[in-house]
Parts: structure tokens; sequence; C-alpha cells
């Protein structure tokens, strides 16, 4: 039962909440720049779940076929426009853009409430045998992709 953990999927965004502890924080008390993209990499990994395409199972199914696949950062454009501070509690916004053969671009924002602390652009490829590959049908259906531009 951790599907709270997990986040939720609203209107075709998964939304997920994060807590800003201390360690999060750097020596004048806000989030230090680097730790917004674990909260992104862990609401883009939650997504990914909640749509179907688990990453463990990625994983696990790479060491029975061998062929190895999986997702990866290619690009990233970041805008930091308000820092979060320590005990805040932050929304991890996270949507597929566009679907182009073997990428997915990715939009990110991070919210305290309605205001819009980061956001971000990110390009994630699928690779498999350390290749770039056509992301599988099965894949692009569970994330919509054939329906957004």
């Amino acid at each position: 039962m951790t599907a709270h953990l997990d986040g939720e999927i609203r209107d075709g965004r998964h939304h997920m909440q994060v807590r800003v502890y201390y360690e999060d924080t750097d020596f004048s008390g806000i989030v230090y720049h680097a730790n917004y993209l674990r909260y992104m990499e862990r609401g883009r990994t939650n997504h990914l779940r909640l749509m179907g395409a688990e990453q463990q199972v990625l994983f696990e199914q790479t060491e029975t076929d061998g062929a190895g696949f999986a997702f990866v950062v290619r690009s990233m454009h970041l805008d930091f426009l308000k820092p979060a501070r320590m005990d805040d509690v932050l929304d991890v916004v996270t949507w597929p853009v566009a679907v182009k053969g073997a990428s997915i671009m990715l939009a990110q924002e991070v919210r305290r409430g309605h205001h819009v602390l980061v956001k971000a652009e990110v390009r994630v490829a699928f690779i498999s045998g350390g290749r770039a590959q056509p992301i599988p049908k099965s894949i692009r259906q569970l994330m919509k992709a054939d329906l957004v531009s």
C-alpha cells in the first residue's frame, strides 16, 4: 500500500508531494539546487510506475531477456524561479509533452502552493543494448504519447 508515496495522476499530470528537510538545504536554509533534480527524478520514476511501466520491472526484464533497456536523461533545461525552504511541502508535477522516436519530452514543475519554484524540460531517451531505440508502442500508449503532439 504505497500509492500515496507515489503521488497521483490528475488531468494527465503526475503530482507528488515532497517535504523539504534540513538535509535538503544549504547553509542559508534554502533548498540546494541539485536536490531539485532528485525531486524531479522521483517524480518521473513515480509517474512511470503509476502509468504501469515500473523501472524495477524494466531492470528485471533486462536480467532475463539480456537485451537491456532503460530510460536515461538525454538533456535538461532548468529555470530556478523562487527558493524553497526547510519544512516547505512541495508539489512535483510531471507530464509528457511529445514523443519522437526514441525520446520523450517531459515538462516538470516544482511548486509550493500556487507558486512555481522550478521549471524543467527533460528529454528522456529509451535505450536498449547501449543504443537509442524506438519507444515500444506499449509504453507510448501508457503515457498517452500518441495523443500528444
